[in-house]
């Protein structure tokens, strides 16, 4: 009997793990639902990256008339249609975002948002004059490549799929310091330093959409999850205050993005405004997933170092798309760079000041310190 007694709890025992339900968090992803949350990702992209030039237009051209800009206070872009044009193409790009943030985790999603900013930036060399040089095409291959292996090392866990769970993990402590240093910070910066160093300073501005940008993503994601569970369910959460409350923080933090953004791009250029934003928002939107989700807790190290890593190629791409822009520098330039000195001083030389002094001498593009003789 004591054999039989002590093999059935041997039994009992090795049984027990296997009967513990797993994690809702450690459920691996479907292919279906990460490949929707990576389309709709980059489809967004192409929306929310034309629509910063169709709304630069649309302040450039408020500008020559006359108006108060957007900068001073001025909401003279609501009686423009380009601008309203700009607004529903950002909307399409914003609620193809919203619909893959019920799909696939944030921390895929966000990172993903760099592909505007070719999207941008190819634009602005065509409609706004703006210059796409040698290094600018470099970072635009760099982001492709950072993205991509983003996306190879992305969480693939299940997503939360019940709105009551999501709730609670809201109430985490260490997301609520999160979200309390967030407001205060912001509301800090809105009323003490952006009166003073906004005009001045891209990062007031940007810092004011990025950080109540991703407190967006979160009530962006949670109510997409109560419409996917209504709909797939067939229960109407909508009966509860929850999803309300969600919509009502979610317009008022966009409205408050919008806000800033435009003052933002009235103010600086658009080269640098899209890049400065992406890194900020991107940074602040990983950091609060990770708070809330706790993706990363679930992924093995050569994936969090393959994430990071993307990550950082990501953003030495966006420096190379915009910190050298009006440089005039093309791959006929890098080819004279590997030229012997004599032949570069040949290919040069009308460009070349002869003079025997040295503060009026004019250097040319790759031709170093190299002046033929008089």
């Amino acid at each position: 009997m004591s054999s039989e007694a002590s093999s059935l709890q041997m039994d009992q025992t090795q049984a027990g793990p296997s009967l513990a339900p797993p994690s809702p968090l450690a459920e691996p992803l479907t292919n279906t639902d990460f490949y929707i949350g990576v389309g709709l990702a980059i489809s967004s992209c192409f929306f929310i990256g034309s629509s910063f030039i169709i709304k630069k237009k649309a302040l450039l051209r408020l500008s020559r008339f006359g108006e108060v800009r957007a900068s001073a206070g001025g909401f003279g872009y609501l009686r423009e249609w380009i601008w309203w044009a700009g607004l529903l193409t950002m909307g399409l790009g914003e609620a193809a975002n919203f619909a893959a943030y019920a799909f696939a985790p944030a921390s895929l999603v966000t990172p993903l948002g760099a592909l505007s900013v070719i999207i941008s930036s190819v634009m602005a060399s065509r409609f706004l004059n703006e210059k796409l040089n040698l290094l600018g095409k470099i970072g635009c291959f760099l982001c492709i490549l950072g993205s991509t292996i983003i996306v190879i090392h992305s969480p693939k866990e299940k997503e939360v799929e019940d709105l009551q769970l999501l709730f609670d993990m809201l109430l985490d402590p260490v997301f609520i310091l999160y979200v309390i240093c967030i407001i205060g910070s912001t509301a800090f910066v809105a009323c003490f330093v952006a009166p003073r160093h906004g005009h001045t300073n891209v990062v007031v501005y940007i810092f004011l959409c990025s950080g109540i940008g991703s407190l967006t993503v979160m009530s962006c994601k949670a109510l997409g999850l109560a419409i996917r569970q209504t709909l797939a369910n067939g229960g109407n959460v909508f009966l509860t205050w929850m999803p309300w409350f969600l919509i009502v923080i979610t317009v008022t933090f966009i409205a408050i993005q919008m806000n800033y953004l435009n003052k933002a791009l009235d103010i600086f250029n658009t080269s640098i405004v899209t890049p400065v934003y992406y890194v900020m928002f991107t940074t602040l939107v990983i950091t609060a997933s990770a708070i809330l989700f706790k993706e990363f807790t679930h992924m093995r190290f050569d994936d969090i170092l393959g994430d990071v890593c993307g990550f950082l190629i990501v953003i030495t791409a966006v420096f190379l798309l915009n910190a050298f822009r009006d440089i005039d520098i093309t791959f006929n330039d890098v080819r004279g760079l590997m030229r012997p000195k004599m032949q570069r001083v040949s290919q040069y030389d009308d460009e070349v000041l002869v003079t025997t002094n040295i503060k009026e001498r004019r250097l040319s593009y790759g031709s170093g310190d190299v002046f033929r003789k008089a």
